[in-house]
């Protein structure tokens, strides 16, 4: 027979939660009276039961090592590719090749996909569009693209890389 958790665990499935929902509910309507504490309650504890069903997938970090350069590479490709996506559409439209790519992945942790769409899209020129349902691929709109390999080689290896040793 399989043990049930107490009733307070079941009511209150994430403390943390409830509470974080309580203080921003008060925080947000802006006025402190009965009404309001009353409701924010009752959001405290409904919207932890509804989050508690939700299928989670718990970030696994690895080595934080990487960290610092991979900040440092994504502010220099940002603060280059400003410039560059400047001069391209100050320039001629005709001599843009805007293109889509598929970004194979080697990466499998969903918060390493997450922040790898993130460096991508806030890269001026680039967007990530979508995520293969199995994770496998990523589709990346280029706002000019002259070499996809390479451009794929650069973001496996300017950001996937150390990403994988952040998120195994």
């Amino acid at each position: 027979m399989s043990e049930r958790r107490p009733l307070l665990r079941r009511v209150f499935p994430s403390p943390a939660l409830s509470i974080t929902v309580v203080a921003f509910w008060m925080v947000m309507s802006s006025s402190f009276d009965l009404g309001q504490l009353v409701l924010g309650l009752l959001l405290g504890v409904v919207i932890p039961l509804f989050a508690a069903r939700l299928d989670r997938e718990f970030a696994r970090l690895g080595t934080l090592r990487p960290v610092p350069k991979l900040i440092a590479v994504v502010l220099w490709d940002i603060l280059v590719s400003n410039l560059r996506v400047a001069a391209q559409v100050l320039g001629p439209e005709r001599k843009l090749k805007p293109g889509f790519i598929w970004v194979p992945l080697d990466i499998a942790n969903i918060h390493g996909i997450a922040a790898l769409t993130s460096f991508i899209t806030l890269t001026p020129g680039t967007v990530s569009a979508a995520l293969s349902e199995d994770r496998r691929h990523l589709l990346v709109h280029v706002l000019h693209l002259e070499d996809a390999n390479a451009l794929i080689n650069e973001i496996k290896s300017r950001y996937e890389a150390p990403l994988m040793e952040i998120f195994p």
